[in-house]
């Protein structure tokens, strides 16, 4: 996967240049920045996004087919990430006392979103970020880093780089999404993160999403409330979500995205 994704962008600019789009609803495409509202500020990042729905018939149609097996590659790897992100859900449920299919339906029916993130060397990092602080808002993430660090993780309080450990080649890091914290009542909470260039090496990951279905409300498992613990957090449609935190600043101070419990209570 990682071997396929550095090919595609090695592919000379006319022959990716059919893919490059800016119109965040269209489900495949290549564009630079993120996603999010931003206020202007820029990214060094280019990513090659794919949505694969499980419910469709022919699902690849519209992917690149250069390099030659990227298509076969990618949908190998999303058919497996996902379902070992549906594992590890399960595993989730038996830790916290949850029924073992309360994550099947709905709450992970959405289309799956495969990126192909790559952050070319910066000549200066001192001036921008690959990604902004952030949570992600789905479910579940399953990322593939590759060798080239550039992740941080907010712990502590402060920025920690996340390190692949060589005697664990190929690990995956999975990171939790607010809608875990919001069915868990906050017993699990989301991790913000940020992505850091270098003026020295390209690097190129892969992530995985899992995320539920745009109509589905989303709010505080019965498990996890009582009249000791009321719901920290309101119950909404996901697309409502989104539209509610989609909003990220490079400049932002920690944790302003991670705190849901005060943000919520002001909208």
């Amino acid at each position: 996967m990682a071997a396929v994704g550095e090919e595609f962008f090695r592919l000379p600019a006319e022959e990716k240049l059919p893919f490059y789009s800016e119109d965040a609803n269209k489900a495949t495409r290549l564009f630079s920045g993120t996603t999010y509202e931003t206020g202007g500020e820029k990214y060094w990042r280019d990513c090659l996004r794919f949505a694969y729905d499980f419910g469709a018939g022919d699902r690849i149609k519209d992917w690149p087919d250069k390099p030659r097996r990227l298509r076969e590659v990618a949908e190998n790897f999303t058919v497996l990430t996902r379902g070992l992100a549906m594992d590890l859900l399960r595993l989730l449920c038996e830790g916290l006392g949850l029924q073992h299919d309360y994550f099947e339906g709905d709450l992970t029916g959405g289309d799956v979103t495969l990126d192909i993130n790559h952050y070319p060397p910066c000549p200066n990092p001192s001036v921008t970020l690959g990604l902004p602080p952030h949570c992600d808002r789905d479910l579940i993430a399953v990322l593939l880093p590759g060798p080239v660090p550039g992740l941080e993780v907010v712990y502590k309080g402060e920025w920690v780089k996340v390190v692949a450990d060589p005697t664990v080649p190929h690990a995956l890091v999975v990171n939790l999404g607010q809608q875990l914290e919001v069915v868990t009542n906050g017993v699990l909470r989301s991790i913000e993160h940020r992505v850091m260039t270098n003026s020295a090496m390209a690097r190129t990951s892969v992530a995985l999403f899992v995320a539920p279905t745009e109509d589905c409300l989303v709010g505080p498992a019965e498990k996890f409330l009582s009249q000791e613990n009321p719901p920290c957090y309101r119950t909404l449609k996901f697309h409502e979500f989104k539209r509610t935190y989609n909003v990220v600043k490079l400049g932002s101070s920690i944790n302003q995205r991670t705190n849901l419990r005060n943000t919520q209570k002001e909208i």
